[in-house]
């Protein structure tokens, strides 16, 4: 398999590490990772200069030396070199050497692993874009990540108020933005001896005509939101809800499910599989009798979404890293095939290039030139 190709965005340009991180973190958010993982910063100082960024799948010796060589100061890789609890450090173990290199030089490591997976927009989305698929939706959307912010504003104040609670995230239902639902009233106050009301005096109940308006956003950015709140609000104290949803978050979460651009053969659809993530080989289960059209797909192990994958009415389930039992589950039901775990996911240094592009269009950064997979195949 050749090697991905060298992508660069921007000149050098000194960059916070800090600055960096919010930036994958603003569309890549910790809070979606799963528990078991170790996504986030593995090793640097928040405040360091960073010059430029090697983005690869996995960190290896030859992925280092390459970042050494180009002059690069941070390894941004979906897979966390540090996945487990490390109690001792010795030598000659292959994660402590790396670590202890990337320390001896300097050199930040940060990854995005189920974080970037389970995000809007993210690895298995990133799949889906490259077989073409439309109409697509998330498999299996997270909970209990989503909540509502209420809030009551003076008539004339609402229209900025609305606006600040937009730019700090706050708003978004699917593909639309700027989502607000408003219902006009009256509040009641009274504020105690020393205050500095912006209506009213101290100690008089106050009527003032309000605006209360309900807007929707991911919990994770709840204090930014609240901050724009506070600080675009023309109360001294200013009454907000802040309620918990148990909405499932539709756009994101583990796994996409999409329709082919026209229905296709078991030996069609498993050619532009091969031709598409240049399999070496895919393990599939018996074809069913009939044209693939809708398809599920999980960048890495995502055999637990198999299930989901059936009930959604998938055609084809793609994903990697599928157990022997997993094939037999998926008889008569759907075409399950495993294409490997780096061939699924070796699109996502493209991912993140395009996303730290997006938000910091100034900041130098590469794909590595690294073939990471460390399976091979023998014909």
């Amino acid at each position: 398999m050749p090697p991905v190709a060298c992508l660069f965005l921007g000149q050098t340009h000194l960059m916070k590490l800090k600055t960096i991180v919010e930036a994958i973190e603003s569309f890549a958010p910790l809070a979606l990772q799963e528990s078991y993982d170790n996504s986030g910063l593995i090793c640097g100082d928040w405040d360091m200069e960073i010059s430029s960024a090697l983005i690869a799948l996995d960190l290896t010796d030859a992925v280092l030396d390459e970042a050494l060589a180009a002059g690069c100061n941070l390894i941004i890789t979906h897979h966390p070199l540090v996945f487990h609890a490390l109690k001792k450090f010795p030598e000659n173990d292959p994660t402590t050497r790396l670590l202890l290199r990337a320390i001896r030089h300097h050199l930040a490591i940060y990854a995005a692993h189920t974080s970037l997976d389970n995000s809007v927009g993210g690895v298995s989305y990133f799949m889906a874009t490259k077989l073409a698929l439309t109409r697509i939706q998330v498999l299996s959307p997270v909970r209990n990540q989503l909540m509502k912010l209420i809030t009551f504003v003076p008539h004339q104040h609402a229209a900025a108020v609305r606006q600040a609670l937009f730019d700090a995230g706050a708003g978004h239902i699917g593909d639309y933005d700027q989502c607000s639902f408003n219902v006009e009233g009256y509040g009641t106050f009274r504020g105690a001896a020393g205050t500095n009301p912006y209506v009213g005096q101290p100690g008089i109940q106050h009527r003032e005509e309000e605006t209360r308006i309900e807007v929707i956003l991911p919990a994770f950015i709840s204090s930014r939101v609240l901050k724009a709140l506070k600080e675009s609000h023309p109360y001294e104290e200013v009454a907000y809800d802040l309620v918990p949803l148990a909405n499932d978050w539709q756009y994101a979460g583990a796994g996409i499910i999409g329709e082919l651009p026209r229905p296709m053969t078991a030996g069609e659809f498993l050619t532009l599989l091969k031709q598409t993530f240049r399999c070496a080989v895919i393990r599939h289960s018996t074809p069913l009798p009939k044209p693939i059209l809708n398809v599920a797909l999980c960048g890495g192990a995502g055999s637990f979404l198999l299930d989901k994958a059936i009930a959604a009415g998938a055609d084809a389930f793609v994903t990697a890293d599928v157990g022997y039992h997993r094939f037999f589950e998926a008889q008569n039901r759907t075409l399950l095939c495993d294409i490997g775990h780096y061939e699924s996911e070796q699109f996502t240094a493209e991912l993140l290039l395009s996303g730290l592009k997006d938000k910091l269009p100034t900041f130098a950064a590469r794909i590595s030139a690294q073939s990471t997979n460390p399976v091979n195949y023998f014909s």
